[in-house]
């Protein structure tokens, strides 16, 4: 939503409200800088890697314990892949797990969340949303999470400000010098070994 319109108009800001000039904009090429919290994984095997920055990152989970925990957490981001498994992973169900006034962020894909069950929870005043992705994207006109308070829409523009190439291009440039020297390259998706336990990704 652009000045109070209910339309999806994707642009992009130049910096972050609230951060002085000149400051670094985080972004998805660096490890966030946050108190530690649990995280799911796609795999509990995970958990037995080296985590980079250990002392922020928290504990890593597998997903089969988001029952456990959603409901001991003040906030969730949705950074998971749109896989079979992750597929309307937060829905009903899931929803209810958290506790009341907690806050749920999509910064992935749409389709991760019921967007039924997330207007129902919000439209009760039980949770709030913030989404930079929606199901279905763009948001049409008129929809009800434009005007519901507790609910905040931005149109997929999560990753995008006027740092990004920068940071990309120094994030490419130490992925480079690490392959060249045979270090284990940084954000490595693993895709060929299965989640375990029938686990869903996270």
């Amino acid at each position: 939503m652009k000045d109070g319109a209910t339309v999806w108009l994707p642009y992009h800001r130049n910096k972050i409200p609230g951060l002085p000039d000149g400051s670094p904009t985080p972004t998805g090429t660096e490890p966030a800088r946050c108190p530690a919290t649990p995280h799911t994984s796609a795999s509990s095997s995970a958990s037995r890697r080296p985590v980079p920055n250990a002392s922020c990152a928290g504990r890593v989970h597998g997903a089969a314990k988001l029952p456990a925990l959603l409901p001991t957490v003040d906030a969730v981001v949705l950074c998971a892949p749109l896989t079979d498994g992750t597929r309307g992973m937060f829905g009903a169900d899931a929803l209810a797990l958290l506790k009341d006034g907690a806050l749920l962020v999509n910064v992935a894909r749409g389709e991760l969340v019921d967007t039924r069950a997330v207007v129902r929870e919000v439209r009760e005043g039980r949770l709030r949303v913030a989404l930079d992705v929606t199901d279905p994207e763009p948001l049409p006109a008129g929809h009800p999470l434009w005007s519901l308070p507790g609910a905040l829409i931005t149109p997929h523009v999560a990753a995008f400000t006027d740092a990004f190439p920068t940071l990309t291009t120094d994030f490419l440039r130490r992925q480079l010098h690490r392959y060249e020297r045979g270090e284990e390259l940084h954000n490595v998706v693993v895709t060929t070994t299965p989640a375990e336990g029938g686990e869903q990704a996270a």
